[in-house]
Formats: structure tokens, C-alpha cells, sequence
């Protein structure tokens, strides 16, 4: 019961004092229901569902516009198995019209435009996607590399080839997500800019 109430406040510690680095732009739509920790920065017309958590405990994330975040992501700036510190805060970087569907698990520091990340799918923190990649459901990639762009990842033994075009943009499931949600969920109001 002690080691659950430690846990508890350290975890009411650690959201009292994220709370204020979170910055969410103008038009995102960002569900009460997720977690979000740590100095997070969210762009234009992301949409993070509920169940969602973004953990930036190694260093800030910064998302870009028109992302998809769905229900179970875990998107994690994570600090060294070993703990040792770094000399560089190690900046976790999003570009935009990224989608992570259902239960993902992504820790990679840089991440393009145009990517998929499927169903339970994960991304180690030393693999880079450049830009129009997709890692199939359940795919696991945790190699140290950069993705060529267009690379599509698929199927139990993680195989490989490159697509002619990278994928389309979710903009109409944006947009109908931007007006369902909050019908049914509470929306984090974006951050105000000091004039």
C-alpha cells in the first residue's frame, strides 16, 4: 500500500509540474483523456484521441501539424536504459500528416512527413523514418538506421520495399474528427500566445 502511494504523489508530482509546458496551437484537437507529461509542444490540426499518452521525459517533443494520434499510442522521449545522462537534451521531432493508429508504441527522435505507424506497431529510439513510410501492423523496428523514404515495412518477418508515393494525407478523417470529438469528449483549449 506504501509503494502505491509513493507512486501515486510521484505521479501528481510529476503532472503539476508538466502542466505548464504543454503548448497546443490553434485548431488541434487534444482529448482530456490522454497523458500528456513533460515539455510537449502540439502543431496545427493534430487531433490526440483519449487513452493517448506523450511522454517527454529525456527531453521535449515537438509535433507537428495535422497529425493523427489514436486511442493507446505511446509516444515516449525516453531516457537511456542505463540512465546515464547526455551531454545533448535529445529533442524528439514529429513532422506533419503523420498518422499512429491504434496501440503504437514510437520512441524514434525523428520522425518526417506523410509516415504510418499501424496497429501495434513500434518504433525503437534508433531508427529514423524520413518521410511516406509505413510500418505494418505489429511490426517492430529497433534497429540503428534511417529509413528510406517511401519504405513500407510488412508482414511477421518485417520485410521491406519501397512504394512508388509516399501515402495520402488524412485530411478528411481530420476533419471529421475535429467536429466529432469534441461532441463526445472533453478538448484541451489551446495555449494563448503572449502578446
Amino acid at each position: 500500500m506504501q509503494t502505491s502511494l509513493v507512486l501515486s504523489e510521484t505521479k501528481m508530482e510529476m503532472a503539476a509540474i508538466t502542466r505548464s509546458n504543454i503548448k497546443i496551437a490553434p485548431m488541434a484537437i487534444v482529448c482530456k483523456e490522454c497523458d500528456l507529461i513533460g515539455d510537449i509542444s502540439i502543431g496545427a490540426r493534430t487531433i490526440i484521441h483519449p487513452k493517448a499518452r506523450i511522454v517527454a521525459e529525456a527531453g521535449p517533443i515537438i509535433i507537428g501539424e495535422s497529425n493523427l494520434i489514436e486511442e493507446g499510442v505511446q509516444i515516449i522521449n525516453k531516457l537511456p536504459e542505463d540512465g546515464s545522462p547526455t551531454d545533448e537534451t535529445p529533442v524528439m521531432v514529429i513532422g506533419n500528416h503523420n498518422v499512429f493508429e491504434v496501440a503504437s508504441y514510437v520512441e524514434s527522435l525523428k520522425i518526417g512527413n506523410f509516415n504510418v505507424v499501424e496497429v501495434k506497431a513500434s518504433v525503437g529510439r534508433n531508427t529514423e523514418l524520413t518521410s511516406g513510410c509505413i510500418v505494418g501492423a505489429k511490426c517492430c523496428l529497433s534497429t540503428n538506421e534511417c529509413l528510406q523514404e517511401n519504405t513500407v515495412i510488412y508482414g511477421q518477418e518485417c520485410r521491406r520495399r519501397v512504394q512508388q508515393e509516399h501515402p495520402f494525407a488524412q485530411t478528411l478523417q481530420l476533419d471529421f474528427l475535429s467536429k466529432l470529438l469534441p461532441s463526445f469528449h472533453h478538448i484541451r483549449k489551446p495555449t494563448k500566445v503572449a502578446n
